[in-house]
C-alpha cells in the first residue's frame, strides 16, 4: 500500500474540508461529539453549564454556530473519505453516527476511530465502515495489542476485524509497526508536522500520516505517487 495523507481535524469546518481536498488529502479527519441530541464536528470541548467551549489555551463562545456531522456530509461534493474520530465514552454516540450514515446511504468508505472502542464498533458494523483502533499511551497500546491478538486467534467472533490502528508517534518503533502490519492494513500515526518526524515514522513502516500541515500533506502525496 502507498502512503496515506490524512488531514488532521480538517473536517471540523467546511473551509478546512475544502482546503484539504484541494491539497489532495486521501482521508479527512473530523472530531464527532454527541451534544444534546445532535452530532457536532468540533475539536473544542463543552464545559457543562458554562457558556464556553475550551481546549488547553483556547476558549470560544458556546453560543457560536457549530457544524453538524449531517451538514458536513451533505456539503461533500468530492466523494471524500472521512475518518470520524468519536469523542466521549458512550456507545450511544456510535449508534447515532451509524444511524446518520445509514440515512445518508453513503457509498464512499468511512473510517471510524476513537479511544472508546465500543462506540467505534457500533459504527464499524456498517458494510462500508472501516474500523480503526486508537491508542495514545502505553496502557491503551497494551489493550490494543491484546485485541489484535484475539483477532489472530479467531476469538471474539462478534467483533469487527480492524482495518487499521492510529497511534501517537511516541509509541512507535520498527518492531511494533512490523507486528501491527501483520494484522492490519494501515498503521496511522500522529502528529506528523515536520519532515524529520515524517522520515522517522515512514522508516518504521507506518503508512498513514496524520498531519495538520499543508506541506506534509503535499509531501506525503508526492512520495505516494
Amino acid at each position: 500500500m502507498s502512503l496515506l495523507a490524512i488531514a488532521h481535524r480538517a473536517g471540523n469546518s467546511l473551509a478546512g474540508l475544502h482546503e484539504a481536498n484541494l491539497l489532495g488529502a486521501d482521508i479527512i479527519e473530523c472530531d464527532v461529539h454527541a451534544h444534546r441530541g445532535r452530532l457536532e464536528v468540533r475539536h473544542l470541548k463543552t464545559a457543562g453549564p458554562l457558556p464556553f467551549l475550551w481546549d488547553r489555551w483556547e476558549l470560544a463562545s458556546a453560543s457560536a454556530p457549530r457544524l453538524g456531522l449531517a451538514e458536513l456530509l451533505d456539503a461533500d461534493r468530492r466523494g471524500t473519505t472521512f475518518m470520524l474520530d468519536l469523542k466521549g465514552r458512550s456507545v450511544s454516540t456510535g449508534r447515532a453516527v451509524a444511524e446518520l450514515l445509514h440515512e445518508r446511504a453513503r457509498q464512499q468508505p468511512v473510517l471510524v476511530c476513537g479511544r472508546y472502542w465500543p462506540a467505534v464498533e457500533a459504527v464499524a458494523r456498517l458494510p462500508y465502515a472501516r474500523l480503526v483502533l486508537s491508542a495514545r499511551n502505553r496502557a491503551e497500546l497494551a489493550a490494543l495489542l491484546r485485541r489484535l491478538d484475539s483477532v489472530d486467534r479467531c476469538e471474539g467472533a462478534d467483533r469487527t476485524p480492524p482495518y487499521g490502528v492510529s497511534l501517537h508517534r511516541s509509541l512507535l518503533d520498527a518492531a511494533l509497526v512490523g507486528r501491527l502490519r501483520r494484522t492490519v492494513e494501515v498503521v496511522m500515526t500522529w502528529p506528523i508536522d515536520d519532515l524529520d518526524r515524517l522520515d522517522r515514522v515512514v522508516g518504521f513502516g507506518a503508512n498513514g500520516l496524520i498531519t495538520n500541515e499543508p506541506e506534509i500533506l503535499r509531501e506525503v502525496g508526492r512520495r505516494s505517487r
